[in-house]
């Protein structure tokens, strides 16, 4: 399928946020609802529920009233095709021009609503084909393919547990920062030693040493069995 010509920007951004937002659901709730939208993005849900009517109209969502919208094929491809350039971005910021993994999100928002598919396809090359962006995030193959990953929130874990990082969510730039001091960064292997009651601190083993971290950070490192 080829990108869609009559498509803005904007538009395109709406529907990978929707995206985004469907990622974090069951399976079997495949409506987004505009005031879920309009938090994700930071607009007001009158302006949102503005340009989902006019995805509609164009076929890439369908609305169903009380439920919300549900991405069609047509529109589940735009919202991929976004999302890969913008971690396709971040890749080669990292990997290839030395930025920071805090550095890289605004900067690849800036830049991805502008890469051709060709660019994009030559950024993967010399980034060496990555399968999951600097934070854990799985890249979307160029035919609109992206893999269902299989983890959770550290808070949510019962210890004691062997586990491996499998990504951040977050783009607050100080957390990441101090996430790569303590080495807690995707495909690290970590121990969860214990955790104390009523969202209490975590203590796990991270190589040779043992840290202690808050719950709210905890949450927002998903992890996976080895």
């Amino acid at each position: 399928m080829s990108r869609t010509a009559t498509i803005s920007a904007i538009q395109q951004e709406y529907l990978a946020e929707a995206f985004r937002i469907l990622q974090n659901q069951p399976p079997e709730n495949p409506y987004v609802t505009t005031s879920a939208l309009a938090e994700r993005v930071g607009v007001s849900a009158p302006a949102v529920a503005a340009i989902v009517e006019r995805l509609k109209k164009a076929g890439f969502v369908e609305h169903e009233p009380y439920k919300g919208m549900r991405l069609t094929p047509r529109g589940e491809y735009e919202a991929l095709m976004n999302i890969r350039r913008h971690r396709l971005a971040e890749v080669f910021l990292v990997k290839v021009m030395g930025f920071g993994w805090h550095e890289v999100h605004d900067e690849a928002d800036a830049i991805g609503s502008v890469i051709t598919e060709r660019l994009a396809a030559r950024m993967e090359q010399m980034a060496g084909y990555p399968k999951r962006c600097p934070h854990g995030e799985p890249i979307p193959t160029a035919d609109g393919k992206i893999a269902r990953l299989n983890d959770m929130p550290l808070s949510d874990v019962e210890p004691p547990a062997d586990l491996i990082v499998s990504r951040v969510s977050s783009h607050d730039a100080e957390m990441l920062k101090y996430l790569a001091k303590l080495n807690l960064i995707p495909e690290q292997r970590i121990q969860l030693l214990g955790k104390q009651p009523f969202s209490g601190p975590i203590r796990l083993r991270i190589g040779k040493g043992e840290q202690v971290i808050g719950h709210e950070l905890a949450s927002s490192i998903r992890v996976s069995l080895p």
